[in-house]
């Protein structure tokens, strides 16, 4: 299917952004609208390669706002739409579940309730793409098979379950009104210019300056990594040739856990300092320049409440109807994100 004229919201956050400008790369006559809120993870900077986009048009606004988005989707003559705006953060849903419904829930309810006025039944070539999480599942208890996308969600956490609710609401809006939708539910992300609240980059920051490490617990929750632009091509592929109400898992297999995580990223840093003596007189703070060990940082804390123990998804389904792979492997992908952080130019945790 070819879509023209896109709306991308929360394209403003890390994963949005980075799909946003991979679709303008590659879609260079395309119509790309883009509606955020700006709130504290959403950056107008993620967006500065679409600014010189001939058809890029951004829009502060909240997706809750029914009557703006029913405006944008007459305006713009919106084709597609692919929903991004979401909280994301676990710590920050238990310490605030409401925001997370408000956002996640009621947003999408929102966005749909807005497709369903304006497009009507006139749904042939107009498409709903809602992105969500692999956490809609819960915890994978090691027994059994991957999740599918056919497996009950079992959210364990107030985030997960405000996006299993959007879910189930996008669900429903296909079988009552006829709309095309199409859900993708990926694993744990990860790239450069994350919100440092995030766990890669928290570790990167704290290294830089020679900050204890925290994990949850002993560390051994395990999480299948996936890169950013392996998930924004997988998300374009069910854009292009999904099928109406389908889910699709998209996963990379770099199953580890959070304690193997923290040390590759450990080891990557202490490495590129041993290799640029530049490092050290540009980050005097970091644990390397300091003729440590990264490692040394690493200490655990109390477990988080809830925590789910494991994700673990089977992604035959995308592979065999979207031709998805994954193109970056997580070892090149890590020491990729460290660089771009290292790097005198770039944009870093701060």
């Amino acid at each position: 299917m070819i879509f023209v004229n896109i709306l991308i919201t929360g394209a403003a956050g890390f994963i949005g952004s980075s799909f946003a400008c991979q679709w303008a790369q590659e879609n260079p006559n395309h119509h790309i609208v883009v509606l955020d809120a700006l709130t504290y993870a959403g950056q107008r900077s993620n967006l500065e390669a679409l600014e010189q986009h001939p058809g890029f048009h951004f829009v502060e606004g909240n997706i809750r706002d029914t009557a703006l988005v029913s405006q944008l989707l007459r305006e713009h003559r919106i084709d597609c739409i692919v929903n991004f705006a979401a909280e994301s953060h676990v710590d920050r849903s238990i310490a605030d579940p409401m925001v997370f419904h408000h956002t996640n829930t009621e947003g999408t309810l929102s966005l749909l309730m807005a497709v369903r006025d304006v497009w009507k039944t006139s749904t042939n070539g107009k498409r709903f793409i809602q992105v969500s999480t692999d956490e809609v599942y819960g915890s994978f208890s090691g027994q059994g098979m991957p999740f599918t996308e056919n497996s009950p969600c079992r959210p364990g956490n107030p985030y997960s379950a405000s996006k299993a609710a959007a879910d189930a609401m996008v669900l429903a809006f296909h079988n009552t009104y006829g709309l095309d939708v199409v859900i993708t539910r990926s694993s744990n992300n990860y790239g450069p210019n994350q919100y440092p609240e995030k766990l890669i980059p928290k570790t990167i920051k704290r290294i830089l300056q020679n900050e204890p490490i925290p994990l949850y617990g002993d560390g051994l929750h395990q999480r299948d990594w996936i890169h950013v632009l392996d998930n924004a091509r997988g998300i374009a592929l069910a854009i292009q040739k999904g099928k109406p109400g389908a889910i699709y898992n998209l996963g990379a297999g770099e199953e580890v856990t959070n304690r193997y995580l923290v040390q590759q990223l450990c080891r990557c840093m202490n490495r590129l300092f041993s290799i640029d003596r530049n490092l050290t007189q540009r980050f005097p703070m970091a644990t390397a320049a300091q003729r440590g060990q990264a490692e040394t940082l690493i200490h655990y804390v109390a477990d988080r409440p809830g925590h789910d123990l494991a994700y673990t998804m089977d992604t035959t389904l995308s592979q065999q109807v979207l031709g998805f792979q994954p193109q970056l492997a997580l070892e090149a992908g890590l020491e990729q994100t460290v660089r771009a952080v290292l790097q005198p130019a770039a944009r870093h945790p701060a």
